[in-house]
C-alpha cells in the first residue's frame, strides 16, 4: 500500500518535495496557512545543484526561460573601487552557470507542476502541531482543531518560523541576525546593467547594495527584463529609515552606487521595498517521530552565499531518494539526515562566518576583506575554490550533480 504523506508549507521546498514524492508513487497532500498560496520575496540564484533537481522534475527548461543565466558574481568597494568578490562559473567549466529568477516565477512553475499532477492543496490551514495515533499514524492539528485525515509521515516545509519544530528530536538552535535587507523589483530593460552578472557594492560592512538580474514574471512579455535591487540594513534602523523618507535614502544609495540612479527612480513608495529579516537556525537532526524537516524549517541563515532555495531543493531530492529506498519511514528519515548532514553543516557555518565581512558594524573584518580578498582570489586554484563555494558544490551535496 502506498504511504500517505502530508507536506506542510507551499514554498519551493514543499512544492518540490511534493512533486518528487508524487512522481515516486507516494500519495501526497499539501497544506498551506494562507488563503491563497503565493511566493514571498524577490530574486534568487539557482545554482547548478538546484538546477539539477529541477531538471529531474522536468522543469529546468521552463525555469531557464523565465530566468536569466548568471555567469559571474562581482562585488566592489563603493563606489567602483577594488574588487573584493569575483566568482566566475567558467573557472570550473564553460558549461557551468547559475540561473537568477524571481521567486514569483519559480513558484509559478512549481505550483503549476503540482496542479498538473493533481496533488491536493489545502489552504487556510495553519498547522501548529501533530498528534500521534495508533499504528504509527499521524494527524495534523490546525490551531487546536484536529483534522480528520491521517498520515504515515509529516514533512515540515513551512520555513524558519515553523510551528512544528517542537516535535523535533532536539530543540532548535536559533539566533536572529542583526542585519537584514530591503528588496525591490525593478526593470532593467534599456539600462547598462549586465543581465548575466550579479553586482554588489560595499562601504565597509555597514552598507551593501546589489543588483541581481532575475528575468521576467510569468505574465511579462518576453522582452521584459527585471532585476532585484537590494540594500543592506540593520533591523534596528528600519523604523528610522521609514521616518526619514525615500528621498533621503535614495540620495544615500546614489552616493554608494551612482549608476543605480535609473533603478532607484523606479522605487516611488516604501511599499516597493520589502524588509527581510534573517535568522540563523539549525535542527540537528532535522527529524522527529513521524516528522521530518526540510528547507528553512530545518536550516536557515543569512543569504550571503545565496544557497537557501538550492538547499531546499537538495533536501527535497534527498528525502525523496531516502523514502524510495527504505520502507521503514523512521529509518528513511535517518538516511535523509545522513545524506544532507555534511553539506548543510558546512554551508551553515560558511554563511555565518562570511556574514560579518559583508553585513556588520565591525571594521576589522571588512578591512581584511578589502585588503586580502582580491590578491587571494588570484592565487592558483583560488578561483575554482571560490566558485565551488558559491555554486554550492563544496562538501558534496550527495543528491545532485552539476549540470
Amino acid at each position: 500500500m502506498s504511504k500517505e504523506l502530508a507536506v506542510v508549507g507551499v514554498g519551493p521546498a514543499g512544492l518540490a518535495v511534493a512533486i518528487l514524492l508524487h512522481d515516486a508513487g507516494f500519495r501526497v497532500t499539501l497544506y498551506e496557512r494562507f488563503e491563497q498560496a503565493g511566493p514571498v520575496g524577490s530574486g534568487l540564484v539557482l545554482q547548478p545543484t538546484g538546477l539539477a533537481v529541477l531538471q529531474q522534475m522536468g522543469l529546468r527548461e521552463q525555469i531557464e526561460d523565465l530566468g536569466h543565466r548568471i555567469d559571474a558574481m562581482h562585488g566592489r568597494i563603493a563606489p567602483a573601487g577594488k574588487s573584493v568578490l569575483d566568482i566566475r562559473y567558467n573557472a570550473l567549466s564553460e558549461s557551468l552557470y547559475g540561473v537568477a529568477i524571481h521567486r514569483a516565477s519559480l513558484f509559478s512553475v512549481l505550483f503549476d507542476a503540482v496542479h498538473a499532477r493533481g496533488i491536493a492543496v489545502h489552504t487556510a490551514t495553519c498547522i501548529d502541531s501533530i498528534e500521534h495515533l495508533a499504528g504509527a499514524k499521524v494527524r495534523l492539528v490546525d490551531r487546536g482543531r484536529r483534522l480528520t485525515s491521517t498520515f504515515d509521515l509529516v514533512i515540515d516545509a513551512s520555513g524558519a518560523g515553523s510551528r512544528l519544530t517542537s516535535h523535533a528530536l532536539k530543540p532548535a538552535r536559533a539566533r536572529a541576525l542583526e542585519y537584514g535587507a530591503l528588496w525591490a523589483t525593478v526593470n532593467t530593460a534599456g539600462t547598462p546593467f549586465n543581465h548575466h552578472r550579479l553586482e554588489q557594492r560595499y562601504r565597509a560592512a555597514r552598507v551593501m547594495a546589489g543588483v541581481l538580474p532575475c528575468g521576467r514574471l510569468p505574465q511579462d512579455a518576453p522582452s521584459c527584463s527585471r532585476a532585484t535591487y537590494f540594500w543592506s540594513i540593520r533591523n534596528a534602523d528600519h523604523a528610522a529609515f521609514v521616518n526619514a523618507g525615500l528621498a533621503a535614502w535614495r540620495d544615500q544609495a546614489r552616493a554608494v552606487w551612482p549608476q543605480t540612479d535609473v533603478l532607484l527612480e523606479q522605487i516611488q513608495s516604501p511599499e516597493q521595498l520589502v524588509h527581510a529579516r534573517y535568522v540563523h537556525h539549525t535542527l540537528m537532526p532535522p527529524m522527529g517521530k513521524s516528522i521530518v524537516f526540510i528547507g528553512d524549517a530545518a536550516h536557515s541563515t543569512s543569504p550571503q552565499l545565496g544557497q537557501g532555495a538550492n538547499m531546499a531543493l537538495l533536501d527535497a531530492r534527498a528525502l525523496a531518494a531516502a523514502l524510495q529506498s527504505e520502507s521503514n519511514l523512521q529509518q528513511a528519515a535517518k538516511n535523509y539526515c545522513r545524506l544532507r548532514r555534511l553539506h548543510v553543516r558546512f554551508y551553515q557555518l560558511a554563511s555565518l562566518s562570511l556574514t560579518p565581512f559583508y553585513q556588520s558594524d565591525g571594521t576589522v573584518l571588512p578591512a581584511l576583506r578589502d585588503l586580502l580578498f582580491g590578491p587571494v582570489s588570484r592565487l592558483p586554484g583560488s578561483a575554482a575554490l571560490v566558485t565551488r563555494l558559491g555554486a554550492g558544490l563544496l562538501f558534496s551535496p550527495a543528491t545532485a550533480e552539476a549540470g
